[in-house]
């Protein structure tokens, strides 16, 4: 009997083996191919050494003194490295931002160990993409996907030179589409590729291709706590690579489309109070004075499920789809607004700097605000200025046994919206507090530190 049984698992193993390894994808052709237009990148920034300052006051000794005499100090050279691939044959080349960033001096290597020395044509520190340019002909190039035909579970293979190692390949598969990443000035522009291909410093700047050969993203970060990868890389999509290509190449810099306001998240019992069934869209929470949503006729407090073509699911995904839009476009705009679907036109306007005032950023949720246990007066005129609010009440006590407590009402908000009314005064608020209803989730709208949230509350 057992003599059978082993006889039956050698019969059978051999075609367990060989099955798993027809459905595995071969990379070997689409790696040797692709390989020679990816490049090494290695940049050198000079930097100037401090000397020593003496403290303010300090009294030396004149026999000393020439010795803290100030003094042409050498530079030194900082040396750091990237990945980067052709896109042309005539030399164009595309990287991250942060790969050439400051750089005095660019050179890149090609696999069979040629070097070029490298021009920066544009960069555009918003989506982390550089152009640069050798002057070569007849070089080998990849071609940028004209879609964003990619699967979650689609398989991607990465070339760079991870920690220096050259030419190095990795594969992976696409673990999700369109994520949301701000920047440390809260700008997010770029709809990330999320990938569990093993991504490690010294790839930046590198393509990422899908099994036809053609690069569907540029990698730019990954998410480690050890400095190493842990599955976790992200890439900018290849249309908006190809978008920035094309801006930089016309006009050496990238213009974006800006709505001139500031929102967040929907979650759910913010969806209930606007009569939304699921949490979806941007919430505004505030608009620039005179901005493009303030001319079309969008309202704080208006929910955006829908820009031009784009549905919004997410606040996140509100930034992709108005960066991507051509400054001066008109679009139609589809808002919840006091429980109601209504269509907005809106004209585009452009996002002059990083800067720029009521460009459109996330705030994060948190729990809310009501009107039991708060004690609130008028907002001063010097409160008003600095904060750049028309009116509110400004809270000052905060029962913690109460209502408001609960919901994370804190001394020195205020609030500017009860429901769908706007609060200008002390009459207001007494006025709309009065009139809503019992058991019920209202939004409410406050200023914390001069930042504008929307959160829930339930009268009870």
């Amino acid at each position: 009997m057992i003599a059978r049984c082993l006889m039956f698992i050698l019969l059978v193993l051999p075609v367990v083996v060989s099955a798993a390894s027809y459905n595995l994808p071969d990379f070997t052709p689409l790696i040797e191919k692709s390989s020679p237009a990816v490049v090494k990148i290695n940049t050198v920034t000079k930097v100037k050494q401090g000397g020593f300052n003496l403290p303010p006051g300090q009294q030396i000794p004149d026999i000393f003194r020439h010795l803290f005499e100030p003094r042409q100090m050498p530079e030194r050279n900082m040396h750091s490295m990237g990945s980067g691939f052709f896109i042309s044959s005539d030399g164009y080349l595309l990287t991250n931002y942060h790969v050439i960033e400051d750089a005095d001096q660019i050179v890149v290597r090609l696999v069979d160990r040629r070097e070029f020395k490298a021009m920066v044509i544009g960069s555009d520190p918003r989506s982390d993409l550089a152009l640069l340019k050798v002057d070569e002909e007849k070089l080998p190039y990849l071609e940028l996907a004209k879609d964003d035909a990619l699967r979650i579970g689609e398989w991607v293979v990465a070339i760079g030179s991870p920690f220096g190692l050259d030419f190095s390949a990795s594969a992976g598969i696409v673990s999700a589409i369109g994520r949301s990443i701000p920047t440390d000035k809260n700008e997010n522009y770029v709809p990330f590729i999320q990938t569990d291909v093993a991504i490690n410093p010294g790839n930046s700047g590198g393509p990422l291709f899908n099994m036809e050969g053609k690069v569907v993203g540029v990698n730019s970060q990954i998410y480690t706590r050890s400095g190493g990868s842990i599955g976790l890389s992200f890439a900018i999509p290849s249309s908006v690579a190809m978008n920035v290509v094309s801006q930089l190449k016309e006009k050496g810099h990238v213009d974006r489309g800006w709505l001139g306001v500031v929102i967040q998240e929907v979650d759910k019992n913010l969806a209930d109070s606007f009569g939304l069934k699921k949490p979806q869209g941007a919430l505004v929470a505030q608009m620039e004075p005179g901005g493009p949503a303030d001319k079309s006729g969008i309202q704080v407090g208006d929910i955006i499920l829908k820009f031009d073509k784009n549905s919004i699911l997410t606040s996140g995904d509100l930034p992709h789809v108005v960066g991507s839009t051509s400054p001066g476009s008109e679009v139609p705009v589809v808002v919840m607004r006091k429980g109601k679907r209504k269509t907005i036109y809106a004209t585009v306007g452009r996002l002059e700097g990083a800067d720029t005032p009521g460009s459109v950023t996330s705030i994060e949720n948190g729990m809310g605000t009501d009107r039991l246990g708060l004690v609130v007066e008028v907002v001063d005129v010097a409160l008003r200025d600095k904060w750049r609010i028309s009116g509110g009440v400004l809270v000052t006590q905060v029962d913690p046994l109460g209502v408001a407590a609960d919901a994370g009402v804190t001394p020195g908000d205020v609030i500017a919206q009860l429901g769908f009314e706007q609060i200008d005064s002390l009459d207001d608020y007494v006025r709309v507090l009065k009139g809503l209803p019992s058991d019920s989730l209202q939004p409410i709208r406050f200023f914390r530190d001069g930042r504008p949230t929307f959160r829930t509350i339930r009268l009870q």
